[in-house]
């Protein structure tokens, strides 16, 4: 179990850890953006194998908001860790009920909402509950009052 927690630490790392993953010399920003692109990649790529034509937008799109969300929520995770290293003191010692933290708490719950969204996309096989038998009338038809001439009165 400890080869397995380590090797998670040392994959996350590679991602997270400024000091330890290839783009260490980019800034930040650069950095999260790079991660934004992949994210945006590798969910077009997995809604195009997975979904129907029906269900690909709202696929890709919970998996995008999921992908987003993984990574800020990841990042911020490590950083508040590597934080807490550093000062050890308790919020509720400190007071530091800081309006970030209660965002953080928002929004992991707004994606936790998302994700079983799109679990629920996957698991659909129709997403219509009304069967549909097709329109009553054909176009020809519906087209035919807009063709005929009226009759002056």
């Amino acid at each position: 179990m400890e080869k397995l927690k380590n090797w998670m630490v040392d994959s996350a790392n590679i991602l997270f850890d400024d000091s330890k993953n290839d783009l260490r010399s980019l800034p930040r920003s650069v950095r999260l953006q790079i991660l934004l692109v992949l994210s945006f990649i590798w969910t077009t790529v997995f809604s195009l194998y997975i979904f129907s034509y029906t269900t690909f937008a709202f696929g890709w799109a919970g998996l995008f908001i999921a992908h987003i969300g993984l990574i800020f929520a990841v990042y911020m995770t490590f950083k508040q860790f590597h934080r807490a290293e550093a000062q050890s003191t308790s919020v509720f010692k400190a007071k530091n009920y800081d309006p970030f933290k209660i965002m953080i708490i928002v929004f992991v719950i707004v994606f936790i909402f998302v994700f079983s969204k799109g679990i629920e996309v996957l698991n659909n096989t129709n997403s219509y509950t009304i069967k549909y038998d097709g329109p009553d009338k054909t176009a020809a038809e519906k087209w035919l009052p807009f063709t005929q001439k009226k009759k002056d009165k």
